[in-house]
């Protein structure tokens, strides 16, 4: 361990965008103390990255945060679906009309979808991080670190001050972006396709131009005309909008080359009215691309989020596999850092972690095959996938090997149907319980521990406790049933142990994180002797 150092914390975050501040909110959640460092010097100003799916939703659920970002949504609350039309002027056709067609998901989930852009939710993480106690600091840059057996010793800038610090952390999250300083000082290599096309967002403001759209609420609408094509975002359906245009860099095209005049004639000729009025309020170029890092960790650094993987910005995938990310590595850190795990449990990460972005990748440039996405040409030969696999990507998916006890690794990580059944590596299944009369979702039960699900008159809840005892772990066990020994009731009279995938004496041990690490069908001989195994495993602690 160094000695001469500024600052000591057992969490060093570097990146305070959506990833590293969700990372601060579920470290905070669990008690972690931790600092973020952020070389930009405020959250950001833009309007994008405004996808976010029904398992980062539930995610957001548990810490406490889901409904200040609906709040800070709600002006986008109406919005669905994914228009495509040469122009405003003609119907066009819905590439896909409701995210949620029907209402079916609330069987699986008690969130839903949420259409928050990135400079509305960010402020929200960074409130809700700060008020538990997360250090965050933006116009901080990290210079260097190096990293020993114990710990990372980091030497960061404040960018206002000019003043250097050192920061010791037992761990270090490089939060960085695509372009991960800490990737490459790692020499961590990359694979996949590489660069798939190029935008500029162009954000702007109209006030004519609501009356064009009229009551198609759509997230996206892609324009179609040639020479004109571009995606059409609203940001409040009234004045303020996002277009994206395509950008040719790899012909000899600059930046400069997108003027104010030029950028007003593309988004006029895009959406099919020639005097529109058109007033141009900021630029930004972005990438998109494939690719996915070899490795997710390095001694005592791990990656998460776009510097463990880019993926094509169609359906909104990569920022909420990163916020994923960040919530997979918290639980497994303040496992280990507060004794209850050994070091084994943090190469779950890459385990679990690296097969989901390879797989969820492939899927985003698909879509983006399917969707036609402005500016993307993709190589002869490259097809999609079926539209209705998102929800299978964005909740199904699953963890064949890892932390999980039971789990197939032949199975694929994204099953080819929903099957949220109760099987190690899945996703445990969502239920409505009542908890003293208060109605909440078996979902609601996992953030700080492992939990235990058994029905009334088992041995298993008898035997949790002691294993609890003798390992010095959390655990939490819950049984679910009518009868006065039941802690949990069925809320609509279901059937817990089928949904689950047991019978009545069998028991399902749930991760922090909400996915199943392992069941037994029925009652076992020793169900003491049985779970201390499990537990010892699982944790690395035998």
């Amino acid at each position: 361990m160094n000695e001469e150092v500024d600052h000591r914390v057992p969490v060093l975050i570097v990146g305070g965008s959506l990833v590293g501040l969700s990372a601060s909110l579920f470290l905070g959640r669990l008690g972690i103390e931790h600092m973020v460092v952020e070389k930009h010097s405020a959250t950001s100003m833009h309007p994008r990255g405004r996808g976010n799916n029904v398992r980062t939703m539930e995610l957001f659920r548990v810490a406490g945060a889901e409904e200040r970002i609906r709040e800070a949504a709600s002006i986008l609350a109406d919005n669905h679906g994914i228009l495509q039309t040469p122009s405003l002027a003609e119907e066009g056709e819905w590439l896909f009309k409701e995210m949620d067609p029907g209402g079916g998901l609330a069987r699986f989930s008690p969130s839903g979808w949420c259409l928050c852009s990135q400079n509305d939710l960010e402020p929200v993480l960074l409130q809700c991080a700060r008020e538990l106690g997360g250090d965050i600091r933006f116009s901080t840059e990290m210079l260097s670190f190096e990293q020993d057996a114990e710990g990372v010793t980091a030497v960061v800038k404040n960018r206002d001050t000019g003043e250097h610090t050192t920061v010791y952390a037992e761990y270090l999250i490089a939060a960085d972006g695509p372009r991960s300083p800490v990737r490459e000082r790692l020499g961590i290599g990359q694979t996949g396709p590489g660069e798939l096309f190029h935008n500029v967002s162009i954000t702007f403001n109209s006030k004519a131009l609501a009356d064009l759209v009229g009551d198609r609420r759509f997230i996206a609408c892609y324009l179609t005309t040639p020479e004109a094509d571009g995606a059409l975002l609203p940001v409040d359906n009234v004045e303020k909008w996002v277009f994206h245009a395509p950008w040719q860099p790899g012909r000899g095209e600059t930046l400069e080359d997108f003027t104010d005049d030029r950028c007003i004639d593309q988004i006029r000729r895009a959406v099919g009215a020639p005097d529109i009025d058109v007033e141009i309020t900021g630029k930004a170029p972005w990438h998109a691309a494939e690719r996915v890092a070899e490795s997710y960790a390095a001694g005592r650094v791990f990656l998460a989020g776009d510097s463990a993987h880019e993926m094509s910005p169609t359906g909104a995938f990569g920022s909420n596999t990163g916020i994923q990310d960040a919530h997979n590595l918290a639980w497994k850190l303040a496992a280990v850092l507060n004794g209850w795990a050994g070091p084994g449990l943090l190469q779950t990460y890459e385990t679990e972690r690296l097969p989901v972005a390879q797989v969820t990748s492939a899927r985003a440039s698909a879509r983006s095959v399917e969707h036609s996405h402005p500016g993307y040409a993709p190589a002869p030969g490259a097809g999609g996938g079926q539209q209705g696999g998102v929800l299978k990507v964005a909740l199904g998916y699953r963890y064949p090997r890892g932390a999980v006890i039971g789990a197939d690794p032949a199975q694929p990580v994204v099953p080819d149907t929903m099957q949220l059944t109760g099987e190690p590596g899945s996703r445990a299944p969502h239920m409505w319980l009542l908890n003293s009369g208060v109605r909440t979702s078996t979902l609601d039960l996992y953030e700080r521990s492992c939990v235990l699900l058994c029905g009334t008159g088992s041995m298993w809840h008898t035997a949790a406790k002691r294993v609890a005892e003798r390992l010095s772990i959390p655990l939490e066990s819950y049984r679910i049933g009518s009868g006065p020994d039941a802690d949990l009731a069925p809320a609509d009279g279901g059937d817990w142990a089928a949904l689950h995938g047991v019978t009545g004496q069998g028991a399902v041990l749930v991760r922090p994180d909400g996915y199943v690490a392992w069941r037994s069908e029925s009652a076992v001989a020793d169900p003491e002797a049985t779970l201390y195994e499990i537990m010892a495993s699982l944790l690395d602690l035998a």
